[in-house]
């Protein structure tokens, strides 16, 4: 007889079943609506097979639809698996490497026996995909020992396979999954029960592209298949909207339409500004100073290149020196030729980040604990060897410019301090429409300092999250075990855009690593030497990608104080070329972005335009406006005009141009001489 195994489900009840017994018989003990319902099993946390048999007592937990995350898991997985089998079934002689889930889908790499796959293949492959599912062809999970799989892959002609295979280590059992009786992977799982599973209409290949096996350009080049998988076909439908949508808004697309920067290979990884960008550089850099002098930081500025021996103390060169651009000493050549490196080169970096140099600024002078918090500000310059396939417009770039600030305090002000932080970032993402998740990254395998340290740092985080009322579901919280950085923990600020987009942007971490090696130091109140906490904090996080993410998330609309070009003045007969000159000025002098346009053209092309252009506001004067002192004011997106008095007209667009903080503090200077 069986031995027994006691199952507990998640109400608390208990079942006590024979070893060996699978979730899906338990499923089907429960009920029949969740025998077919039941995607997979968390036993004991894991997920699992609904096959796979339970051997000992555990916690079991039943997978369905309305576990979305987990299914999402499952389904991506089995498309990816699907397709394998699918462009095998095509392509005959077809290698399979490796085909993983992605965040909205999966891809497989395949390297084809004749020709590289084209974006034409695609509908060939989703019909046999759809095939193999409306199959439902039984996914069966079993164990092969390592030198069997080996064997078969290499009769197989699965070199990548075997190549992997033979690289784990020696007596370590492999799963393999079946579809069906003549199709296997080798795969940890875990997968659906069969294909059937899987919504033949909820998936969709999205395109090919090259990839090298193991992302080794040294290696042979495989086809990479794409394609995005979901639930039902309403979430698919939903996905591909918003995907149209956001190659509507992307920053790149719009960047070139209104004329905001440029990239070149000149200087790859680099931005090119144009007036018309570099206009919301300056307003959203102004924004920041009068942010950062109102919560009382110090603005400094720091040397773009350091000695690597500086790098070498804090610990980055260590651990991010493949990142980073070093620079020697050159010596001319002295008989015309090229300069060269010196043979006792002193070499420098170009600094990927700033909180070194903020250090050496702290330790300038003696520092008393009543000094504390320093609060140093910069616009940081930095630079970071990104891989040229990793970078992505204004997204990921090589130089860029971090509203960067370090905070030095001390123990009893850590949470005060990181509090304060979070209303400021609050008060500054609610200003540019943003709502946010905040999320606690812990620390991760490899670190440094003490695990005491890391302690004291994680819960004084946590505490100020809690103490600012952000602790919670509504504000997404959640901790990222393992994610932290190597020397700090961090806060993170994950932005939701108007497309339901998450962007992670704002950090603070609580560092006791760096002053450390960097020997900060204050005088306390005993007259000994202490170690100061460094907060590192940004909420912009860089200024290119802020501006790419608002280009986004605005569609290029931006709100009026952000907007290049505020207004345009356009005529509608050249009569009236001189008003619309006039009213230009008057606008100018009252600190509004505007441009006239007087050319010869018809005024509906001048509206086409304009708006195409994404100007907030026309201002449209003929002969008649002329006489009469007024203007026809037109908002972007609406048809609808408003004829007004050309001091009205001035009077609502500064009013309307001003930044929210700016709009805030008018308010309360309103409000206290009312009291």
């Amino acid at each position: 007889m069986s031995a027994l195994v006691r199952i507990t489900l998640p109400d608390g009840s208990v079942r006590e079943v024979a070893a060996g017994t699978t979730p899906a018989e338990i499923a089907a003990a429960i009920g029949p609506g969740l025998a077919k319902a039941a995607l997979a099993a968390r036993v004991d946390g894991e997920l699992r097979d609904l096959g796979r048999p339970l051997e000992g007592d555990a916690a079991l937990a039943l997978v369905t639809a309305r576990d979305e995350a987990d299914a999402l898991e499952l389904v991506r997985h089995d498309y990816a698996h699907v397709l394998a089998e699918a462009v095998q079934a095509l392509f005959p002689g077809t290698q399979i490497t490796f085909g993983p889930s992605t965040d909205d889908g999966f891809y497989y790499d395949f390297a084809p026996k004749d020709r590289p796959f084209t974006e034409d293949d695609l509908p060939a492959i989703e019909d046999a995909m759809r095939a193999i599912i409306r199959a439902d062809k039984p996914l069966r999970r079993e164990v092969w020992d390592r030198d069997t799989l080996i064997s078969r892959w290499r009769q197989q002609g699965e070199s990548f396979k075997a190549e992997w295979a033979a690289e784990l280590p020696e007596g370590e059992p492999l799963t393999v999954y079946w579809s069906g009786e003549d199709w296997l992977d080798m795969c940890r799982g875990p997968h659906l029960p069969s294909t059937g599973k899987l919504a033949p209409d909820a998936f969709k290949l999205t395109r090919v592209s090259g990839a090298y096996w193991r992302g080794d350009q040294n290696n042979p080049q495989l086809s990479r298949i794409y394609g995005t998988g979901w639930l039902n076909k309403k979430q698919l439908d939903a996905h591909l909207t918003r995907l149209e949508e956001a190659a509507k808004r992307d920053h790149r697309k719009l960047g070139q339409e209104m004329d905001l920067f440029h990239l070149q290979q000149e200087a790859h990884g680099s931005v090119f500004w144009h007036p018309h960008g570099f206009t919301i550089w300056r307003a959203l850099e102004a924004y920041m100073r009068r942010a950062i002098d109102g919560a009382g930081y110090r603005e400094i500025k720091t040397p773009q290149l350091m000695d690597v021996a500086q790098w070498e103390q804090s610990g980055h060169w260590g651990k991010y020196a493949e990142n980073m651009f070093a620079v020697p000493d050159i010596v001319p050549d002295g008989e015309g030729g090229a300069p060269k490196v010196a043979a006792d080169a002193d070499w420098m970096a170009m600094k990927p980040m700033n909180c070194p140099a903020h250090v050496l600024v702290f330790r300038q002078g003696i520092k008393s604990y009543r000094d504390l918090p320093l609060r140093f500000f910069e616009h940081g310059c930095c630079h970071r060897n990104e891989a040229h396939g990793a970078l992505h417009g204004l997204m990921r770039v090589r130089q860029f410019t971090q509203d960067d600030a370090h905070i030095f305090c001390r123990e009893d002000q850590i949470v005060d301090e990181a509090r304060a932080f979070c209303a400021l970032a609050d008060r500054i993402y609610k200003d540019f429409g943003f709502t946010y998740a905040v999320k606690l990254a812990l620390r991760p395998e490899k670190r440094f300092g003490s695990e005491a340290d890391w302690d004291k740092a994680e819960q004084e985080l946590r505490e100020a999250v809690e103490r600012a009322g952000m602790a919670n579901a509504d504000y997404g919280w959640e901790e990222l075990p393992g994610e932290g950085a190597f020397y700090a923990p961090k806060l993170e600020w994950h932005l939701t855009d108007a497309i339901g987009r998450t962007w992670q942007v704002g950090t603070l971490q609580s560092d006791r690593v760096l002053p450390e090696r960097l020997d900060a130091s204050y005088v306390g109140e005993d007259g000994a030497k202490h170690r100061p906490v460094m907060l590192h904090r940004a909420i912009f996080g860089s200024y290119e990608r802020f501006i790419g993410i608002l280009i986004e998330h605005y569609a290029g609309r931006f709100p009026l104080w952000l907007a290049p070009v505020q207004a345009v003045v356009a005529t509608i007969v050249s009569d009236a070329d001189d008003y619309a000159r006039h009213v230009a000025a008057r606008l100018a002098a009252a600190g509004i972005r505007v441009e006239t346009d007087t050319r010869n053209e018809k005024i509906n092309y001048k509206v086409r335009e304009h708006s195409l252009a994404k100007v907030p506001r026309l201002i449209v004067v003929g002969k008649r406006e002329a006489e009469e002192g007024t203007v026809a004011l037109r908002e972007l997106g609406s048809e609808r005009q408003q004829v007004i008095a050309l001091d009205t007209l001035v009077e609502q667009l500064v009013a309307e141009a001003l930044a929210p903080d700016l709009r805030r503090n008018e308010a309360a200077a309103a409000a206290a001489m009312a009291d």
